[in-house]
């Protein structure tokens, strides 16, 4: 039940971070941070795969209700979830992984967590992307987008995981 509580604080504080704070932050265009993907990241090692689908789809689906883009970050945030568990068999064995371990540098490895916060970060910024432009006609523009969003998500990220392994 604690890790419950814990994990919907967690929840409503990125998804109140996300929509108060960094929705409204775009450099020149091409960098938007997405830090409610670290929801997802932060889950634990071992959960069923349908209930990981299903908390990606429901905190798209939140993100979609309150920013008014019609299911574009659902099915990003459900692409994310779904390469997630690779993500994680990049590095840790299944023999490693403590069952209700948390991903996070502290546990980790700063180069573990970065390796595996910049892989699902980079699949559901692809995913979000295109499917918000939805033409390969700037494709430059658009994977430029992805890897500078990818980068900007992937320090604050970072830095929420200090602040939270600190705790």
């Amino acid at each position: 039940m604690n890790g419950i509580l814990r994990y919907s604080v967690g929840f409503f504080i990125l998804i109140v971070l996300q929509l108060l704070i960094f929705n409204n932050i775009e450099f020149s265009g091409y960098i938007n941070p997405y830090i409610y993907v670290m929801f997802i990241l932060i889950l634990p090692v071992a959960i069923p795969s349908w209930v990981l689908l299903l908390l990606s789809f429901m905190t798209g689906f939140v993100i979609d209700l309150f920013s008014g883009t019609m299911g574009v970050h659902a099915f990003a945030t459900v692409m994310a979830g779904f390469v997630r568990p690779w993500a994680l068999s990049l590095n840790i064995s299944a023999e490693a992984a403590e069952p209700e371990m948390s991903p996070s540098s502290y546990r980790n490895g700063l180069r573990w967590f970065l390796i595996y916060t910049i892989a699902v970060v980079m699949v559901h910024h692809l995913a979000l992307f295109f499917v918000e432009h939805f033409s390969f006609r700037s494709f430059g523009h658009t994977l430029l987008r992805v890897i500078l969003s990818t980068a900007a998500t992937t320090f604050f990220i970072v830095l929420f995981d200090f602040i939270r392994s600190r705790r």
